[in-house]
């Protein structure tokens, strides 16, 4: 089984910064429906006060590929800065 685990995913959103934005701009699919094609599994970890990229923008990219999805309420961007220097949730899903 191939699987993919998106963590805050998110694509072609730009605004977050003009560093940031250089680089996301060179990931970002035009058919964010075909990352179907690589995996029969593909799980997205998202929050609802992440301080980069809006609930809705995570949502909508969860809502367009996952097969399941994960809300962690209050998670901010599931990083370091937000206090997730290990992301323990995540290995049940590996």
């Amino acid at each position: 089984m191939k699987k993919l685990i998106f963590v805050c995913g998110f694509n072609n959103y730009l605004g977050i910064n003009e560093e940031y934005d250089t680089v996301n701009r060179t990931m970002y699919f035009d058919n964010l429906e075909d990352v179907k094609q690589y995996a029969n599994e593909i799980i997205c970890f998202y929050s609802n006060n992440d301080p980069y990229v809006k609930y809705e923008v995570e949502k909508e990219f969860a809502d367009k590929i996952a097969t399941e999805q994960i809300l962690i309420p209050n998670a901010g961007h599931i990083n370091s800065e937000s206090g997730y220097d290990t992301f323990e949730d995540i290995a049940s899903y590996l």
